[in-house]
């Protein structure tokens, strides 16, 4: 097919997904509706650095679907083949049939409590490669114990199998392995359910809603957050931190989903409810790892501005934007807010910023820079209306991001 058709493709694709007119989206970037149906129709190409950016934050799509010249393929992570096998291990299952087969001793449940919380931290300091090498013995372990171990002990394994799926969930969204998320995302919450924990069945629907606006499933997401807050709602005593503090994270899905429809109105309203529970509950906190507080609803308000068109508001919001009130383990939560900064100084055309926060990202999570496809998509576009006067060290930046 040819380029400029394909491209044509991909954009009317999207906008219908978007629910908008080629009326609608022709003013939103500036264009009149019969240029924009031209493009669509591959009658003509994109020559406009500023009219492409305006597509990837409007869209959804990433810089190279919108570029005749395909970017390198995200930095592959090489921990992935791992996961996968571990999960399409099924150890433990034969006890199920035969009950009095043992395919081995499940690990310890101090032993399995330990290695989730440590693996947890890695997760939030982002180092991703030191989970991966971590999670797949992790994966066997709890597999195993929550079909083999005796009755008595059969909640508090799938308990901890719930646990670990949420971590396998969160590390394989973060560095673009969307498809193998959604399933350990739904094995969390399956484990959830034989566990009898329905807490831990909200966070699973938590990281599951993050999975799906991965997955380009912004309607699936926001369905999903808002059934669970419902339900949560009836059920919390507002005296409960902890329950509390997942009611709040599920609107933070909630205002990811909901900039991804590019609904300002819905995310201004989702914000707010979520920052009203941080409030309440009174200072950050970090129950099930989901880092919830006034600083990371902040931090929600900045991404979400970014993705859903609003550049302005998010440097606004991102340079005013304190976090020490984080743990300080929670790296990939500071690094976060450069990245969004970086799109937003780019969507302003404003380079030499975008570069020195994708810089100050690296410093703080060198993994994160790598593994994170948007990321590459930003350093993919800031090359190719490259200044070398102005950013010297973007090439250097982009090397070691794996883009030649």
């Amino acid at each position: 097919m040819d380029a400029r058709k394909d491209i044509g493709q991909r954009i009317a694709r999207a906008r219908r997904r978007r629910g908008l007119s080629q009326t609608v989206l022709a003013g939103l970037i500036g264009r009149s509706e019969s240029w924009l149906s031209q493009v669509e129709r591959g009658r003509r190409s994109m020559d406009s650095h500023t009219v492409i950016n305006a597509l990837t934050e409007i869209l959804g799509l990433p810089v190279d679907d919108l570029t005749a010249t395909k970017a390198d393929a995200m930095t592959p992570y090489q921990a992935a083949v791992g996961i996968r096998q571990a999960m399409m291990g099924y150890d433990g299952l034969s006890s199920l049939i035969d009950p009095g087969h043992a395919e081995g001793s499940p690990e310890s449940l101090v032993w399995l409590r330990h290695e989730i919380r440590q693996v947890n931290r890695l997760y939030q300091a982002t180092r991703y490669d030191e989970v991966g090498q971590r999670l797949p013995r992790l994966i066997v372990a709890t597999e195993l114990g929550s079909r083999h171990t005796p009755a008595r002990h059969r909640r508090a394994y799938q308990t901890l199998r719930s646990l670990t799926y949420h971590c396998t969930t969160t590390t394989l969204r973060r560095v673009g392995e969307a498809e193998p998320a959604w399933m350990a995302a739904d094995r969390s919450l399956a484990a959830a359910e034989e566990a009898e924990k329905p807490l831990l069945v909200a966070v699973s629907a938590y990281r599951l809603g993050y999975v799906f606006v991965r997955l380009r499933e912004p309607d699936k997401a926001l369905q999903l957050a808002l059934r669970a807050v419902d339900a949560l709602g009836r059920s919390t005593r507002r005296s409960d931190p902890r329950p509390l503090s997942v009611f709040g994270a599920l609107h933070l899905v909630a205002v990811t989903a909901a900039a991804a429809r590019y609904d300002h109105t819905a995310v201004r309203a989702f914000l707010e409810r979520a920052r009203r529970t941080a409030e309440h509950i009174g200072h950050d906190r970090n129950d099930f790892w989901t880092a919830f507080g006034l600083t990371n609803v902040t931090i929600h308000e900045v991404s979400a501005a970014v993705e859903s068109g609003d550049p302005r508001q998010a440097i606004s919001k991102g340079e005013t934007l304190n976090t020490t009130e984080l743990a300080a383990g929670l790296v990939g939560r500071r690094a976060q807010v450069h990245l969004d900064l970086a799109r937003a100084y780019a969507a302003q055309r404003k380079d030499a910023a975008a570069v020195n926060m994708l810089l100050e990202a690296e410093r703080l999570s060198p993994q994160l820079v790598r593994y994170g496809g948007r990321t590459r998509d930003l350093l993919t576009q800031l090359l190719k209306r490259e200044h070398r006067a102005s950013t010297p060290q973007l090439r250097g930046l982009a090397a070691r991001a794996g883009i030649a």
